[in-house]
């Protein structure tokens, strides 16, 4: 029994993985949208529940509201198993639950959002630099390339090669950021097939 008292020990890793993923199902960019009287971003644009989706409503104020909201979920059960001492491997799979939450949400009929804010929530409860220096490349893909979805991309690939760096000492976190990078990228085939056409759309610059 664990300190509780009424909940077996070999049940606690499964009740946090399921709990990690319950709250990764929350689509904010659905509920936000909602709550701001904008159209269902799931038909509009891109057809993604995601921030940069929700930006093209031309409510900023939404599609922050929705990148902190999707970043914040994959950060909390993350920083809450750390916070209680719980095995590596058990905090890898509740970044992972959060992350397939987000992209099969069990409220949304299992369609949901690519995971980048929700992946950058994940690493950043891991570690805030491996997060941040995450964030910066996505940051300078976008300023030169004017596409979000190239610059997740690129982000993505580079978060393996970050982690072992930055977590060389804890194998399990590395490989649960390669298996979140791995989904991020299948994630936006599509947007990969549209980029090697020319019919990605993207953020024009402001003159």
């Amino acid at each position: 029994m664990n300190q509780l008292g009424f909940i077996p020990v070999t049940l606690v890793p499964v009740l946090w993985i399921v709990g990690a993923y319950l709250l990764g199902s929350i689509s904010f960019g659905i509920l936000i949208s909602k709550l701001f009287g904008l159209a269902d971003p799931r038909t509009v644009g891109s057809g993604n529940p995601g921030a940069t989706n929700v930006l093209r409503s031309g409510k900023k104020s939404a599609a922050l509201l929705t990148l902190l909201g999707d970043a914040c979920k994959g950060w909390l059960p993350v920083w809450l198993a750390l916070q209680s001492d719980q095995l590596m491997w058990v905090v890898s799979w509740v970044g992972i639950a959060v992350f397939l939450g987000h992209l099969y949400p069990i409220y949304f009929k299992f369609k949901g959002g690519k995971g980048v804010a929700t992946a950058l929530g994940v690493m950043l409860a891991i570690s805030p630099w491996l997060g941040l220096v995450a964030f910066a490349t996505w940051l300078i893909v976008f300023a030169f390339s004017r596409y979000a979805s190239l610059a997740s991309i690129v982000a993505a690939f580079f978060v393996p090669i970050h982690s072992y760096y930055y977590l060389q000492p804890y194998k399990d976190y590395f490989l649960m950021l390669l298996v979140l990078s791995g989904l991020l990228i299948w994630r936006h085939r599509s947007n990969i097939q549209k980029l090697l056409n020319g019919t990605e759309s993207g953020f024009k610059k402001k003159s």
